[in-house]
């Protein structure tokens, strides 16, 4: 059981995909918004001819006017690993949503139960003065919950500052204290790291690729389906931007710079969390790297 790490644009689906096939292996997505149906440009999911090659678990399993979470992740994610396994096959487990590895790794934190009362008046509080009134609210009592989650993220900063209200304590801080029992033990932690500049040059590469190949047309679908978005897709990055463009908010050349910030900024979130992930091995890509050398490096590591 091999699990791949990286920020956002960092090239590890490519090497989660190269390094399945030559251990004959079998591949679980760990990213929160590929296992949306139909929302294929936005989220980078792996070509139809990739996913032939390769059989990939844990994408397009909902409808985007679904809402989907982390103990619903865990139970398929882990059922899937589970009959994966039951074959003889190898698992390589590949994503950024840094929640989702953790809750494979050590389980799931699932803090205090909700309050109604508590929940309703953020959620208004939302309606009435947006989620980045919120989010600097999140950023002044858990500055490190507000750098990984987007001002975007209603849902998110919502929960954050409900746990901070009933139990006086930051959601960051009790998130320290998953059970590092887990299921740990089982994995190869591999972690693929590139300068930040070298990052951002590709992050900016991958919206502008992702223009290209339609993102404006395929949100615009979306939107015309006859259920609505929920509230998760809706802030999914890209998505997000290019819903504020097609409502007439943004121009699309801004639509498009938000974008590139918003996942600068999510590639950020994604290294602070992973910086706290235990027994991992770093694989350090050069600028010219090319895949088959990552690869070999980190097939290295498996021996």
């Amino acid at each position: 059981m091999i699990m791949i790490l990286g920020v956002t644009a960092s090239g590890k689906g490519r090497l989660a995909f190269e390094m399945a096939r030559r251990i004959d292996a079998e591949i679980v997505s760990v990213d929160s918004m590929k296992v949306y149906r139909r929302m294929d440009v936005g989220t980078a999911k792996p070509s139809p001819e990739a996913r032939q090659q390769v059989r990939h678990h844990m994408i397009d399993v909902v409808e985007p006017s679904e809402s989907f979470s982390a103990g619903l992740f865990l139970e398929r994610a882990s059922a899937a690993i589970e009959e994966i396994r039951s074959r003889g096959k190898p698992v390589v487990a590949v994503g950024g949503t840094a929640l989702y590895s953790k809750a494979l790794l050590y389980g799931l934190f699932e803090g205090p139960g909700s309050d109604e009362r508590i929940r309703g008046e953020l959620r208004a509080r939302v309606e009435s003065d947006g989620p980045a009134a919120l989010h600097r609210e999140l950023c002044r009592i858990d500055p490190a919950a507000a750098e990984r989650i987007s001002p975007n993220d209603a849902k998110r900063i919502v929960r954050a500052l409900e746990v901070h209200r009933l139990t006086g304590k930051p959601i960051s801080s009790l998130q320290t204290q998953f059970d590092a029992a887990g299921t740990m033990e089982k994995w190869t932690i591999i972690g693929l790291r590139r300068d930040k500049p070298v990052e951002s040059g590709r992050i900016n590469a991958r919206v502008k690729k992702m223009i290209q190949m339609g993102l404006v047309e395929e949100v615009r679908s979306l939107l015309a389906e006859d259920k609505p978005l929920s509230p998760q897709a809706r802030c999914a990055i890209g998505y997000a931007e290019m819903i504020e463009h097609l409502e007439g908010r943004l121009s699309l050349d801004d639509a498009v710079e938000q974008i590139k910030k918003n996942t600068r900024r999510l590639a950020k979130g994604q290294r602070t969390w992973f910086r706290r992930f235990a027994n991992v091995v770093w694989i350090d890509a050069g600028p010219d790297e090319s895949a088959e050398s990552v690869l070999e490096r980190a097939m290295q590591r498996l021996d």
